[in-house]
Parts: structure tokens; sequence; C-alpha cells
């Protein structure tokens, strides 16, 4: 089945639940066995044993992700960077060593530096247009490679085969976080990536209202993943299992709509006088506009601008005046939204330089041509208070 069909039919099955279209919600903590010998051959991190391990609607959610990603398992946790993290700590232990795309949304950096350091486990980061090369970066310790392409505020696109067949020559795991793709977009397990990583939250849940996660694997790692995930007890709940479930059937429909959007958006903003640069890999103008083409089937709402020089304050006074960009983080909902960046603070193995301010750009569901006149009027009052 094509991408379409498949998020409207996998996780269903209306036969075994009594006839609704969608599973029920499933609530429970304590489950009842009927005998000893019943409860002791059960006690795994599979099936419905208790309510930390999910419920049959956290097994349905897992089951279609899992069909979407063309994986053997997923496994839904309670946000995306629980899934980054769970998964970076599940692999490692004291003495190994990670490498970890120097573009990596910020708050997975946070928890190498922070939280897997003072547990003995050393990150070195590298150059997300590193591909090959990478080879020279792995040392005899190196445990595991994580990806995200593209970048969260830059949006280099990794050269993600590339870097799959040198890890696996070399017997190190591979994982990357394709939140902004989806596997709608890029299906990582198909490159030979060995774990794929989605924010939930973002275009999957697709309506503001949901923190969750999911990691998907093939057979060979999966069970080994899911007991040491397990272990954190960090679960999704059984309603927002539900509503993923629910954003998941309108997946495919709402990404074209973002992506068809965004293209537009992003296309007249290259052609503004107040704009250096737009990152969007969908563009001719991108500098990994064929690896993009190469990997993926399609590209999501989400982009990065860089302006000319221009102060803060104009900057903020374009800004705060949008009347159709929300200031906020996250992004994925039907919303569109905004926010000014600093990608050079997060950057050490390769200096982010820019021509002037970076902002982010979610382009929504609304009319394109509303955004547009929201930023052109934004783009005035930049110029305005530049002026001032």
């Amino acid at each position: 089945m094509r991408d379409a069909t498949l998020v409207t039919v996998a996780g269903r099955e209306p036969a075994h639940r009594h006839g609704p279209v969608n599973p029920p919600i499933s609530r429970a903590s304590t489950i009842l066995f009927p005998s000893v010998e019943a409860y002791e051959r059960a006690r795994t991190h599979e099936g419905i044993t208790y309510g930390r391990a999910g419920t049959s609607t956290t097994y349905a959610f897992e089951e279609a992700l899992a069909a979407l990603e063309g994986g053997h398992r997923s496994i839904a946790l309670a946000s995306g960077k629980a899934a980054c993290n769970l998964v970076l700590a599940a692999l490692t232990q004291a003495g190994d060593h990670i490498l970890v795309v120097d573009s990596v949304y910020a708050p997975t950096r946070q928890f190498c530096d922070r939280t897997l350091a003072r547990f003995g486990v050393e990150t070195s980061y590298y150059d997300p247009r590193l591909g090959a090369e990478i080879d020279a970066l792995i040392r005899p310790n190196t445990r595991l490679i994580f990806l995200e392409s593209p970048g969260s505020l830059t949006f280099e696109v990794q050269d993600v085969p590339a870097i799959v067949e040198v890890a696996k020559k070399r017997g190190v795991l591979t994982a990357i976080d394709n939140t902004w793709a989806t596997p709608v977009f890029f299906k990582p397990l198909a490159c030979g990536v060995d774990i794929s990583i989605q924010a939930v939250t973002k275009y999957i849940g697709g309506h503001s209202d949901l923190m969750m996660g999911a990691v998907t694997t093939g057979e060979a790692i999966h069970m080994f993943l899911r007991q040491r995930i397990y272990e954190f007890g960090a679960p999704a709940s059984p309603e927002d299992c539900w509503l993923a479930l629910r954003g998941l059937r309108t997946l495919v429909a709402r990404l074209e709509r973002h992506q068809k959007s965004a293209l537009e958006v992003a296309r007249w903003l290259e052609r503004r006088p107040e704009v250096a640069r737009v990152l969007y890999p969908a563009l001719e103008s991108h500098p990994d506009h064929s690896l993009w083409r190469r990997d993926f089937t399609g590209a999501s709402g989400l982009f990065g601008l860089v302006l000319k020089p221009f102060p803060k304050k104009a900057v903020c006074a374009m800004v705060d005046g949008l009347q159709h960009f929300g200031i906020g983080a996250s992004w994925g909902g039907f919303e569109s939204l905004v926010l000014v960046t600093y990608p050079e603070r997060w950057r050490t193995a390769v200096p982010w330089r820019a021509e002037g301010p970076t902002l982010r750009l979610h382009i929504g569901l609304e009319d394109p041509e509303d955004l547009i006149r929201d930023l052109e009027a934004g783009f005035q009052r930049l110029q305005a208070e530049a002026r001032s």
C-alpha cells in the first residue's frame, strides 16, 4: 500500500474491537491474569502486561507507525525529547564514545553534554555536511552515530546513505531524528539506519495539543532497546496514543498542504531585498538540494531564513507585529509559527556564519497569500524601525 492508504488503515482492526472505526482509549495500570502460570509467562516487555508497558491503544499506534516506517516495531514514549535521550542512554555506557551531528536539536545536545558526560560517555560533534569522511572520526569505542537531517535550525541535509555505509563497516549503530520529514517524506530504515526517532508532538500529532515521541527499529535491535527503554518508565499515555493515531490518519494530506504553502512562501522570501538566503532544502538555491532530491520524496513546512544585517529592535518589530505567525516553540501543527534563532550559540564542530539575524518559520495550513501579506507588512516594520 502507498502511504496515503496505509495511514488510514494501519492499527485499526475494527473487527477485533467490536466495530468502531477508531480504536478506543484503553486506560489501565493493573492487568489481571487468570492464573499464576499465565501471569509469570506474560511478564515480558511485550504485550499487555502492565499499564506502563502499554495498552491496546498504545499497541494500535505502535503498529500503525511501524507500518509507515517500514520497521519491525515502534515504541511510544512521553515526548520527542524522551525518545532521543532514551535511545542515547539505552545504547551507551561508561567509556563509550558517540558521534552527534553539529546541527542536532539543542535539547539533545544538552543531554549529551550534561547527562551522558556525567556517566562517562564522550560526545564528539561533526560537520553536518560530512559524508563518508566520518570514517576518520570513528574510534575503537565509538558506539553510535546520531544524525538529524535536515538540522533543526540551519537545515543542512546529511548524506545518510554514505554515513550508514561507513557505520556498518565499522560496526557502529546509527540513529536519526527524522521529525522534519516524517516517514512520509523519508524512510531511514530503508536506507539502513538502525533507529528512526519521531517527535510525535509535531507533524504526526499535527494539532499542537500533544506531547509524545516514538522510536522505530528493525527486528535485530528492537527487543534489546525496548527492554532498556522500559526501565526508564517514560511511556506515552493511552490518551496521547489515541491523539497520535488520529493525527496519523491525515498526515499525508496535511504534509502535502504544508509543503505546497511552504514552497510558495519560501520562493517569495527569496525575492525580498531584506533576505540574504532561505534555508529550505526544497529550494534549488539550497546547497544540499541535490541530496534532498535524491533521498527525500518531499519537504515539510519548516525552514530557516537569514536576514541581511538589521538591528535586533528592527527584527523584534517585524516579528512582534505578525498576525498569522505565533511566537512559540515546537512546530508541525496547523498554525504558522516564527522564532528568532541563534544557531551560533550551539555550534562547535563548524561555526555558524550568517549575514544577519536568523529566523525559523513554520508554514501552517493557512492560505499562503495571507501569510505572505503578513510577512510583507512585517518587512515594512523591519525597514521602518531600522531607519528610525
